[in-house]
């Protein structure tokens, strides 16, 4: 079977243009791409933020891991917005576009002639979708939409730890990657709704909401139940889930743990005072008191031997990896969770793949991250403009691959 042979995803046929920077647009616009669409990433000519900010400090060949990250299965048509003829250019390009994702501080994409009504007036079929830290509009509309502060507002951090301990973040880029994936699924859902009516629409989505909405049983429990969030003097793994649960240091590592039943966890860790409590009452009411026996008896015996202990008898337990146990680990490797791929500038990639599976027509990974305007005289040939006039105007910017640039 030969390459052109392999189905196309599911989304083959779709074009999305893409105009967000950072982490949340890109990595919604590089999921689509995965399921087959055409996704060209519309960027300033000197190139998008994210190829100068290097997270970790990975810069790199030409393209730092950050962008490499998120940018994936794109086309890059580096371009002055600010121009007549960029403006005029881009136009063309959503005229033949299905989707248009953009993440532009308040205002800009209006003065850029972007914003929603605009953009329809060209296609009025388009589904739109704009993402913000807070909202397009109201009292935090203009503040800045980072990660951690969205973090730090949705009230998450204060559902684990210690009482009178600070909070937290989460080990990962949790509100981008959460809006992320609400983007996709907006994205998806209006593409349907079109698909049916022939109507497009506007898309919004922002990353205070996503956060918040993906805490649907936590705050439930706070606005049904009225149950208080209140952490203990244990560092419980999360206030609204009984103990013992959370991470508990072993002889030589770690060991996750939930949802015990007591009785039957009293005898394997030869906890005695365990004997004849309840799970449901006393694994509320003597919270921080069984967190702490559940811990000194765990801290006495190794990882291995606890999983060996516990888990054959129904006991809920794992370890605790980083990343070089989760790269090298055995379930990890049968999932085919990650994917390598050869890139022309940076070498041989291995990176996360697809968290999803599709029997007819999966995804898969056409191309790497583009450098900067790498499909610009592609793109502009395929709307029939004339790129030499464009490019020597400085209207527009591309970087032509040589074999010197290639690693081997």
């Amino acid at each position: 079977m030969t390459d052109h042979d392999v189905p196309r995803g599911v989304l083959s046929g779709y074009r999305v243009i893409d105009c967000s920077i950072a982490m949340a647009g890109p990595f919604a616009a590089q999921r689509l791409g995965d399921l087959g669409a055409d996704v060209i990433k519309v960027e300033p000519t000197a190139g998008e933020w994210q190829r100068f900010a290097s997270a970790g400090g990975a810069r790199g060949n030409r393209i730092n891991v950050s962008f490499l990250s998120l940018n994936r299965n794109k086309r890059s048509l580096a371009i002055d917005l600010k121009s007549v003829e960029g403006a005029a250019a881009v136009r063309a390009l959503l005229a033949t576009a299905d989707v248009f994702l953009q993440n532009y501080r308040p205002g800009v994409a209006a003065r850029l002639g972007l914003d929603y009504e605009s953009v329809r007036a060209v296609n009025p079929s388009i589904v739109y979708v704009s993402i913000s830290g807070y909202g397009e509009t109201g009292p935090y509309a203009t503040r800045p939409g980072q990660d951690l502060l969205v973090q730090a507002m949705s009230g998450a951090m204060l559902s684990a730890g210690r009482a009178g301990e600070p909070p937290s973040p989460a080990g990962q880029y949790l509100a981008d990657a959460v809006t992320a994936s609400t983007a996709f699924e907006g994205v998806l859902a209006a593409l349907l709704h079109r698909e049916r009516t022939g109507e497009g629409q506007l898309v919004t989505v922002n990353m205070l909401d996503a956060l918040t909405t993906l805490q649907m049983q936590e705050l439930s429990v706070f606005t049904v139940g009225g149950v208080p969030q209140e952490r203990g003097s244990e560092p419980n793994a999360h206030v609204y889930i009984r103990a013992p649960y959370g991470v508990f240091a072993t002889a030589d590592g770690y060991l996750a743990l939930g949802f015990a039943d007591l009785e039957t966890l009293g005898r394997l860790i030869d906890e005695p005072t365990f004997a004849g409590m309840d799970p449901e009452v006393e694994g509320w009411t003597h919270r921080d008191e069984l967190y702490r026996r559940t811990a000194d008896r765990l801290r006495e015996k190794t990882t291995d031997h606890w999983l060996d202990t516990l888990l054959p008898a129904g006991i809920w337990a794992g370890p605790v990896y980083g990343y070089a146990d989760l790269v090298a680990d055995p379930q990890i490797a049968h999932n085919g969770t990650f994917v390598t791929y050869d890139h022309p500038t940076e070498g041989t990639i291995s990176v996360p793949g697809f968290p999803y599976r599709f029997s007819a027509t999966p995804p898969r990974i056409d191309r790497g991250a583009p450098l900067v305007g790498q499909h610009t005289r592609e793109l502009l040939d395929e709307l029939g403009l004339d790129a030499d006039d464009l490019l020597g105007r400085g209207v527009v910017a591309e970087t032509v691959l040589t074999p010197a640039d290639t690693l081997s």
